[in-house]
């Protein structure tokens, strides 16, 4: 989850059982006015709405932007939301806020909204004209508005499943909707949206770009906006990286600018996963991971083979690793085998 802006596969599987949520409402204080979403710059899966157009709906907003892996574990939800609630006055807008410069490419949010399944009403807020009326300060943020157009409350990151879906409920209630149902969605997130393995995270979110990196230990340090060959770190502390090879480390991104470069990381987490893309559109390049000095085996990620091949073909999170128990302190490394790829941050879960 993060609070900085323009300066985190396979869909869920649903079970078949319910949980009873408790009836009766809870005291929801009014905490402001549904804001203008006019500031949004395109829309997709829609034509353009506003808060005078929305009074009557019970409307659910959603800050998200699309590597974020935070906000990725929590879609299986409000898609579940989404579907189950809309003939009943429910719209879910999700207000896409980019972190990243190439997250205000249109093609490639058009491309990660049907990948992930997202059919309802998609916010371009490539200017964060959303963000700014909102006060938001997070990715992801759920603001729950009432028919009369009022914000009644709001969730910020992940978790808390249950009693946002009672909020929903109570406030379709409001509403005057008759016969809503108490029952829950239940959600068992697959691939990349499965929920973390908190118990055994201790690695947070590291960004390769120098504007927020930490713990970079390649001999030398950083080489600001420079063509430099890198050298490996003799031995990586735990959440601590190193380059090898030729590389430029910019403000958002480490890029590589020869062949056969190579990432290091020493973690500790079920999960490991890189926001990484291909210099140029239309490009591709190949990967090769290791876990331990070993090829990974069952530890390897959804967008990794077996013996850590993968391939980078667009710009969006990859899932390089997801060990199997016991989870402990590990080495990564990443090697392209080609140029001219751009890594922007690893996250964890």
């Amino acid at each position: 989850m993060s609070t900085e802006v323009g300066q985190d596969r396979p869909l869920a599987q649903h079970k078949g059982v319910v949980r009873e949520s408790t009836p009766g409402g809870v005291h929801l204080p009014v905490e402001g006015e549904l804001p203008s979403i006019e500031g949004a710059t395109a829309w997709l899966n829609s034509q353009p709405l506003t808060a005078v157009g929305l009074r009557g709906k019970v409307v659910l907003v959603q800050f998200w932007t699309y590597t974020c892996i935070n906000w990725l574990r929590t879609l299986p939800y409000v898609r579940a939301w989404a579907e189950k609630y809309k003939d009943q006055g429910l719209v879910v807008i999700g207000a896409h806020s980019p972190e990243f410069a190439f997250e205000k490419q249109l093609e490639n949010v058009r491309r990660a909204a049907r990948e992930m399944g997202i059919d309802y009403p998609i916010a371009i807020d490539n200017d964060y004209g959303v963000w700014r009326a909102f006060d938001n300060h997070y990715w992801p943020a759920l603001y729950f508005v009432d028919a009369q157009g009022r914000i009644r409350h709001h969730q910020f990151g992940e978790g808390e499943y249950d009693q946002s879906e009672r909020i929903i409920q109570q406030l379709l209630g409001e509403a005057g909707i008759a016969a809503i149902s108490h029952e829950l969605v239940s959600i068992e997130g697959g691939g990349a949206e499965a929920a973390a393995d908190w118990g055994s995270l201790k690695s947070p979110e590291n960004y390769l770009g120098y504007e927020r990196t930490d713990n970079f230990d390649s001999p030398g340090g950083v080489a600001f906006d420079k063509r430099h060959v890198y050298e490996a770190a003799p031995r990586l502390r735990l959440n601590h990286w190193a380059l090898s090879g030729h590389w430029t480390i910019e403000r958002q991104a480490a890029v590589l600018n020869k062949a056969n470069g190579r990432i290091e990381y020493q973690f500790h987490a079920r999960d490991l996963n890189l926001v990484v893309g291909p210099g140029a559109r239309g490009t591709s390049v190949r990967f090769h991971v290791l876990i331990d000095g070993q090829s990974p085996g069952p530890a390897h990620g959804v967008d990794v083979d077996y013996e850590g091949g993968g391939t980078v073909t667009d710009q969006r999170m990859y899932q390089l690793i997801r060990q199997p128990k016991p989870i402990a302190d590990r080495h990564f490394e990443i090697e392209f085998l080609d140029s001219d790829v751009e890594a922007f941050v690893f996250t964890f879960g």
